[in-house]
Order: C-alpha cells, then structure tokens, then sequence
C-alpha cells in the first residue's frame, strides 16, 4: 500500500513539474533572449566607428625608445652550413 501511494504521488509530481515547465520556460528563455538582444544594440551604439581599410592607429608609443644593439654594429645570427 505504501509503495502504491509513493508511485502515485510521484508521478503526480513529476506531471505537475512537467506542466509548470511548459509554461514557464519558454517565458525564462524569452527573457533571457530580449537581455541579450538589449546587450547587443548597447554594444552596437558604443562601437567605435570603422576606418577604412589600411589606416593603423597606435594607442601606446613607449617613452624609452633605446636600441639594445647600436646600429653601426648591425644585426648578427649564428647558423650552421649544412652541405
């Protein structure tokens, strides 16, 4: 008798679940699409307008600018002779 009733009230459960989901998440899901629509046109308002192709635009030139190698001494790379 026990196991009878604990089947049906499961299963009573698990329908009234299942009924609540049909109605509330496509509700969840549309709220959660029209967050992330909003997001994307306030991200489209604060772009930064296109240049045109070619053009380069340097944020950040370093103060201390010195060369490691001086330049009459020229760039040298050690390499192998392979016959």
């Amino acid at each position: 008798m026990i196991l009878l009733r604990f089947l049906l009230i499961s299963v009573l459960v698990l329908y009234i679940v299942r009924q609540l989901a049909r109605i509330f998440l496509p509700m969840l899901f549309q709220s959660v699409i029209n967050k992330a629509t909003q997001q994307q046109q306030r991200n489209q308002n604060y772009q930064q307008p296109k240049r045109p192709e070619g053009t380069v635009k340097v944020d950040y030139v370093p103060q201390n600018t010195k060369n490691t190698v001086p330049d009459n001494e020229g760039e040298f790379i050690d390499y192998e002779e392979i016959k």
